[in-house]
């Protein structure tokens, strides 16, 4: 198989923890008899620095020639975001490249592994059945496209948010999770504040409405605030969950959270087209840039979804998740997951397991 992808490494860690990720793919590639041609891309400070915009119009072109989009993380430290450089840089690169490309599904799986689950801020109680969760984000609709005004009235200042939603955003998002919860255990929960929100009501009705076509699903309502209560003190009973857009950005960081590093977690951004952006949920960590000690989990399990979801490829995805689960039960650790008394590796040295599991 011949496949293209476009890699956008992005800043800080992104282009070590990128790098690491292409030698997987590479291995699997030779392992299996594929072909991966990559296209890099400037994106965020890297762009800026070329371009004077975050998310130009060439690296665009490059994504479009491509079949998948393999992203690293854009931004740059806390104390320089006043700079052109920085200002606005997160939300120039993601949020101009899924309205271009019309993401609307964000796909966040929240799984904890054996062997690193004293990592969790959870008692062992709480997750000694296994956490396995797949969360489903709406990303074109609510608070974040509505209008944003600041006023004064009457002498007092005054803010307005506007979220909206129509039937055809739900649905949309509704039917993908449907159809992952039927590959799994066939349990979906739908997140909302119907007691509250003109806008939940309606994502209420229509989930209800796309879950009859599946009837082997079961489907359950549950209030946001309730849900996130729910993630701390019973986590094993939630399997696929599907909330709009500001519910599910909270929740998925919120669950995100649950096995102790935001370098275990990878996410999915999918058009209707089935097209897709594969990116770490962490962030671009200037601090640690360049100092080969990131964790490359989070990057390469994204490459790994992308073999799954975009290119079918789920032999080659499930072989580096059991290089990576090998490499872990073996004690590699780096430094974000080391607990005392472990020697931590570096990024290179922890894909030099993961490689040599593969061989």
């Amino acid at each position: 198989m011949h496949k293209t992808i476009a890699v956008l490494s992005g800043d800080g860690i992104g282009p070590e923890v990128m790098e690491q990720t292409l030698r997987v793919l590479d291995a699997v590639a030779k392992k299996y008899q594929h072909n991966f041609t990559y296209l890099e891309a400037k994106i965020g400070g890297a762009a800026y620095d070329t371009y004077s915009e975050h998310c130009p119009d060439e690296t665009l072109e490059i994504c479009k020639k491509s079949d998948a989009i393999l992203f690293g993380s854009v931004g740059g430290p806390i104390t320089e975001q006043h700079q052109p450089k920085w200002a606005g840089c997160e939300a120039n690169s993601i949020l101009k490249l899924r309205k271009h490309f019309q993401f609307n599904i964000n796909v966040r799986p929240v799984l904890i592994y054996p062997s690193l689950a004293a990592l969790s801020p959870l008692r062992a109680e709480k997750i000694s059945h296994g956490i396995d969760i797949l969360i489903f984000r709406e990303l074109n609709g609510d608070l974040y496209f509505g209008r944003h005004e600041q006023r004064v009235e009457k002498g007092q200042r005054v803010a307005t948010d506007e979220a909206i939603y129509d039937e055809s955003q739900i649905a949309s998002i509704a039917h993908a999770a449907f159809q992952s919860a039927e590959q799994r255990k066939g349990k979906l929960v739908s997140v909302d504040k119907a007691n509250v929100l003109a806008t939940s009501k309606l994502w209420r009705e229509v989930v209800n409405e796309v879950g009859k076509k599946y009837p082997d699903v079961e489907l359950t309502h549950i209030l946001v605030d309730n849900c996130a209560m729910q993630l701390i003190i019973h986590p094993a009973q939630f399997d696929v969950i599907l909330a709009p857009n500001m519910f599910g950005d909270i929740l998925s960081d919120l669950a995100a959270a649950l096995p102790g590093s935001l370098g275990l977690i990878p996410s999915i951004s999918l058009n209707a087209q089935g097209f897709g952006l594969y990116e770490p949920s962490g962030g671009s960590a200037p601090d640690i840039a360049g100092m080969n000690i990131a964790n490359p989990i989070a990057q390469i399990l994204s490459a790994t979804m992308m073999l799954r979801h975009s290119f079918n490829l789920h032999n080659e995805a499930d072989a580096i998740e059991h290089a990576i689960q090998q490499a872990l039960a073996a004690g590699g650790r780096t430094k974000d997951i080391a607990s005392s008394g472990e020697v931590a590796v570096s990024t290179c040295g922890f894909v030099d397991k993961i490689l040599d599991v593969m061989r």
